[in-house]
């Protein structure tokens, strides 16, 4: 059966990419496309590609047309009222979107349980950033000191990434990371030892040459170890693992976090 999805953000740097895929995708149908300043024409005439996929202005309208996965890659100001009306119109939802607090995360996932909906919250979808993440969850369970570094563009408005909030959310589930002098016994400013998220201390680092990035850095007696991500200019990484997510989001009911969470063998 086809499944047919709206995407929030379809002109966007990562929508785009994947709404050119979506396109591609025998099982899956792009019936409408949430974008401001392409409202009201086609996503074939916007993007140049062959699609009648109409697109609208609020995902309201867009949820209107009816869909089953509703897929949010817009901004950190919209993306929760987006998820919850997608989720009032029992669509199952796909977020790729950064800056959800956790929260956000906690009220998306009682109402998609009350809905019987599956929500999957990535905060990367690529694999690499997927192995990042398991790599440092294994670490952590040995080595009892670490800190997470989020990196990305100058303009990205949003502290810590999405991805870097998945990070430390995952490694504090492993563990509390030990700190030998805390942050009330410091000298100085105390933001400079960074945010806690759940007890780990996460910097982020927002400069221009930077695309998005996290490392985790764990330390002992005489050793350190650095597992990083990084992501080049291209959005296409996230393609593949944003449409295995459309494909696998209706298997779940309530929110999980992670690609993994629908990757077999992982």
């Amino acid at each position: 059966m086809t499944k047919r999805v709206v995407l929030a953000g379809a002109t966007g740097w990562a929508g785009s990419a994947l709404a050119r895929a979506l396109a591609r995708q025998s099982d899956l149908k792009l019936v409408a496309g949430v974008t401001r300043r392409a409202a009201g024409k086609t996503l074939g005439a916007t993007l140049q590609i062959e699609s009648d996929c109409p697109l609208f202005a609020t995902a309201e309208e867009a949820l209107a047309v009816g869909c089953d996965v509703f897929v949010e890659f817009t901004k950190p100001m919209s993306a929760k009222q987006n998820v919850l009306s997608a989720l009032g119109a029992d669509a199952h939802v796909v977020i790729g979107t950064s800056g959800l607090t956790d929260d956000d995360l906690a009220q998306i996932d009682r109402v998609a349980r009350e809905r019987k909906r599956g929500v999957l919250a990535a905060g990367n979808f690529a694999l690499t950033a997927v192995l990042a993440m398991r790599f440092s969850e294994i670490a952590a369970r040995y080595l009892d000191h670490f800190e997470v570094i989020d990196y990305a563009s100058a303009t990205k408005v949003d502290v810590p990434s999405g991805t870097a909030r998945e990070l430390a959310a995952r490694l504090a589930r492993v563990r509390t990371p030990k700190i030998d002098v805390p942050t009330e016994k410091l000298v100085g400013p105390r933001e400079a030892r960074g945010a806690a998220l759940g007890g780990v201390q996460v910097h982020s680092i927002r400069q221009p040459g930077f695309v998005l990035g996290i490392e985790a850095v764990f330390g002992a007696d005489g050793e350190r170890l650095h597992i990083k991500h990084d992501a080049g200019a291209s959005a296409e990484p996230y393609v593949g693992g944003a449409l295995l997510a459309i494909r696998k989001v209706d298997g779940l009911i309530g929110l999980r976090r992670g690609l993994d969470a629908v990757m077999e063998g992982i």
